[in-house]
């Protein structure tokens, strides 16, 4: 009788977990568009079915990440970036990429759009992975390695906030410092880099009128509650009913034309509002389990590489459930970041599927030249 291939307990725990959000994903997906769906596109399940399109599509992603030899993408990670750069830049170009509700962060293909800020965010993390590696010993030096290695990922960011983007782009950013974090070098530069980042928000906010706006809306959302408080308002408007049970699959209120396009980023108000707070731990616990094992899958890599490449899929994941979910509930102003494998839209869940099947990946290249070998 031939072998049979033990199976890795970690990747059998993000599958179930994954398999179950996305589930119930595709289930809010349809409760919370249906309605704005039949109203713009007289078909109720417009965006069930295209969210369907998008998770297959995601898949298929997530299959062949799986499979690919990681060594492949190591040796022409450079290249990748540089194809990167250029989608970021070919989209600010108006005639290519599209604007939509203010932003040029999009290509239109057809009846569908394609967001490269998107998938850039899954290039820094592999270019990132690999440069990490290759000069781990020397990241105890912050100053010569660590900022010079971080001048890609700062470029992406200006890029992304040309569109402008800003959500996109501190997803991006947080995640490639939390890979150099864990890297040889000290944390307290960190703090220092820390506290200029924090300057440089400040003044991106200053200097924006609609950035602005939503800092003064996350502090008061009653200061305009018709303009830029009105999402906040909404989605704690469809929170507080959902009780300890909630309203039930599909019975929710808020999704009749009070809070605008709930299918994207407050689908976890709709969800609040049909499963109530049991439904929210449910929910909450499955990403935990989901988190749990993405990172167990970081601490357990075989080579330095893929334990970066891991945590910084990882990390992805979670900057975005906390950023969205801590937006939904009003403890940070909005940022326009769905929640991983729930809200709708393509890019973001075609991407991050195929961050996970990365992520499973247990072809670590051990040939490539400088894997292994610290």
């Amino acid at each position: 009788m031939g072998k049979i291939k033990k199976i890795d307990k970690n990747n059998l725990i993000i599958l179930i977990s994954l398999s179950l959000i996305l589930i119930i994903g595709l289930f809010m997906v349809y409760s919370s568009s249906s309605i704005w769906a039949n109203y713009y596109y007289n078909d109720k399940f417009y965006y069930f079915k295209r969210q369907t399109i998008f998770i297959l599509i995601g898949l298929i992603l997530l299959y062949f990440f799986y499979k690919i030899n990681l060594s492949f993408l190591r040796k022409h990670s450079k290249l990748i970036l540089i194809i990167g750069f250029i989608s970021l830049i070919l989209v600010l170009i108006p005639g290519v990429g599209s604007q939509i509700n203010g932003s040029r962060s999009w290509f239109k293909i057809g009846s569908f759009l394609l967001q490269p800020a998107e998938i850039f965010k899954i290039i820094i993390v592999l270019y990132m992975a690999d440069r990490l590696d290759k000069y781990y010993v020397d990241t105890k030096n912050f100053f010569k390695t660590i900022l010079i290695l971080l001048i890609p990922s700062i470029l992406g960011f200006a890029l992304i906030m040309l569109q402008p983007d800003f959500g996109t782009g501190i997803v991006m950013l947080g995640t490639i410092l939390m890979m150099c974090i864990l890297s040889k070098n000290k944390f307290k530069y960190y703090l220092f880099l820390f506290g200029g980042g924090v300057l440089a928000f400040s003044i991106l906010i200053i200097t924006s009128a609609y950035r602005s706006e939503r800092i003064l809306a996350f502090i008061n959302p009653y200061t305009d509650p018709l303009g830029s408080g009105f999402q906040t308002i909404q989605s704690l408007y469809a929170i507080g009913p959902g009780g300890i049970l909630g309203k039930g699959l599909d019975a929710s209120y808020q999704k009749y034309y009070y809070l605008p396009e709930p299918q994207t980023d407050f689908i976890f108000a709709i969800y609040a509002e049909d499963f109530g707070f049991v439904g929210c731990i449910i929910l909450i616990g499955l990403y935990t389990i989901l988190i749990y094992g993405m990172i167990n899958k970081a601490k357990n890599a075989k080579t330095i590489y893929k334990s970066f490449l891991n945590i910084g899929i990882a990390s992805l994941i979670i900057i975005q459930v906390c950023i969205n979910l801590c937006v939904v509930v009003g403890l940070i102003p909005v940022t326009g970041i769905t929640l991983p494998f729930m809200s709708y839209g393509g890019s973001s869940i075609t991407m991050l599927l195929a961050g996970i099947g990365l992520l499973l990946n247990n072809k670590e290249g051990e040939t490539f030249e400088y894997s292994n070998v610290r």
